[in-house]
């Protein structure tokens, strides 16, 4: 295991050892590289530059209490990817390579996985680009698949405490009818203008309402929003990205990748 302060980690980037590729090329997926590269070599007119034809995911790989390391829904993030994928016209990778690419990339990085009792996690960004050239609005001939690694700490700077947010009512992070339901950067870049008011206000992130009425909370930032009303889980009707499949206290598959053989297990997402 890598010598680092596990529990002072900020949520940011640090190179790790290992990235895993893919690359569509003449109609089909080929191969899994393994690359120690942090850079890729990519044409000027490439379409992910200039018309948004990229998509990617989040999620954490996690060394638990027992000494096993966990991966939460995974099959998940890989059915959310291939929807992407068929909204901006992009091949979809098949969910048994996308598993088979997050175990590969954990596996290779596993001396950066920070210890239980941190609290900080293994983030893992797969990430899907058009890299053809293109100039004119169609979709790309060649894409890559790509996931890389790094060990972070909380997302949000006072960690796993409470944080103030902030309502915004002129500002909407996704269009329901664009791209909303889809995970490309741009939705995020539409969110950078509103989440720089609210820092500079002192707050930690901002709320969205819903963009047809502004009547009600659609999301948190760049997360999604739950709460609890007498006793009772309560979560928007949206189909923002933020909402897929599943979630907090669904009870869902996830893989042990090593300390025994690999298996499925059941763990409760809290």
């Amino acid at each position: 295991m890598k010598d680092l302060d596990w529990g002072n980690l900020s949520f940011g980037y640090m190179k790790t050892d290992y990235n895993v590729r893919c690359y569509y090329r003449d109609g089909k997926w080929g191969e899994i590289e393994v690359c120690s590269d942090e850079y890729l070599n990519m044409h000027m007119a490439a379409t992910c530059l200039h018309y948004g034809q990229e998509a990617f995911e989040g999620l954490k790989a996690y060394r638990c209490k027992d000494g096993k390391v966990r991966i939460f829904r995974v099959e998940e993030n890989a059915a959310r990817l291939q929807s992407t994928c068929r909204g901006i016209l992009m091949p979809e990778l098949p969910t048994e390579r996308f598993v088979e690419m997050v175990k590969k990339v954990v596996r290779l990085n596993q001396e950066w996985i920070p210890t239980y009792e941190s609290g900080a996690t293994l983030y893992i960004r797969p990430l899907l680009i058009g890299t053809s050239a293109q100039v004119g609005v169609h979709p790309a001939k060649e894409y890559c698949f790509l996931i890389f690694v790094t060990p972070v700490g909380p997302y949000f700077k006072g960690g796993f405490s409470s944080n103030p947010y902030v309502i915004v009512r002129d500002f909407d992070r996704s269009a329901p009818l664009g791209t909303g339901k889809y995970k490309v950067g741009g939705n995020y870049a539409a969110s950078l203008y509103a989440n720089n008011l609210a820092h500079e206000k002192g707050y930690a992130c901002e709320f969205y309402l819903d963009a047809k009425e502004k009547k009600y909370i659609d999301e948190c930032g760049a997360a999604n929003f739950f709460g609890i009303k007498n006793n009772t889980y309560v979560t928007p009707k949206s189909t923002s990205i933020l909402y897929p499949r599943g979630g907090a206290g669904d009870l869902r598959r996830g893989w042990c990748l090593w300390n025994g053989s690999c298996h499925q297990s059941y763990l409760l997402y809290r």
